[in-house]
């Protein structure tokens, strides 16, 4: 059993997102599963899970290898809250029993990867909050929060993590710039966590802005 490198990704679907901002989600998510296709170390390790949030969270993307990922098309409803807390809490469950623990006898999995996607804030701050420290015990290799578009709310991004990236619109190209940047985070982490290395991130395009 070789070891696995788990990606988990939170993508907000809640009202706001409705019409070009969830389309070019689809396509920048979409173009990030190509991408990381032509990494032959990704096809290996990479497993990837999707969840998204708004009133309902939805693992909708159930832990997969990247050799056998569908993309499918993420929908989001005409309005409604974001409930991020929930969608923490639900990670959180889902690496505790997904995550495979090193013993004497086996190497475990890597440290898997956390990849958060909000144009807006947390509708259920206290959940939220109650989850940070959750989240923060669970030795995640990375945690990167994105805060898309004027209404996101990078504040509670941070909280959460070091690496806050903050993108001015939610428009097809700056997305697809997001997306093209994450698959280098997580081809770089897959190589750097096999040297024992703390995970880096690869330097940032011109359109994010890494929130320091």
């Amino acid at each position: 059993m070789s070891r696995r490198l788990l990606a988990y990704f939170l993508l907000d679907t809640s009202g706001s997102m409705n019409g070009e901002p969830i389309q070019a989600l689809n396509n920048g998510f979409n173009g990030l599963i190509s991408m990381l296709r032509a990494d032959p170390q990704a096809m290996d390790t990479l497993h990837l899970s999707v969840i998204t949030f708004d009133r309902d969270v939805k693992n909708i993307i159930p832990l997969i290898d990247l050799a056998s990922f569908h993309p499918m098309e993420i929908t989001c409803p005409d309005s409604g809250p974001t409930h991020t807390g929930a969608a923490l809490e639900m990670v959180s469950g889902l690496v505790q029993g997904e995550l495979v623990k090193g013993s004497a006898d086996r190497k475990g999995d890597w440290r898997p990867l956390l990849f958060i996607f909000t144009d807006g804030k947390p509708s259920d701050i206290q959940k939220y909050k109650e989850m940070v420290p959750v989240i923060k015990n669970l030795e995640f290799g990375i945690i990167v929060g994105c805060a898309a578009g004027p209404k996101a709310d990078e504040q509670s991004l941070r909280e959460l993590t070091d690496h806050v990236v903050k993108l001015d619109t939610t428009d097809a190209v700056t997305l697809s710039s997001f997306f093209k940047w994450v698959s280098s985070s997580i081809t770089m982490g897959g190589k750097t966590q096999g040297t024992g290395e703390s995970m880096m991130l690869p330097p940032p395009p011109s359109e994010l802005n890494i929130i320091v």
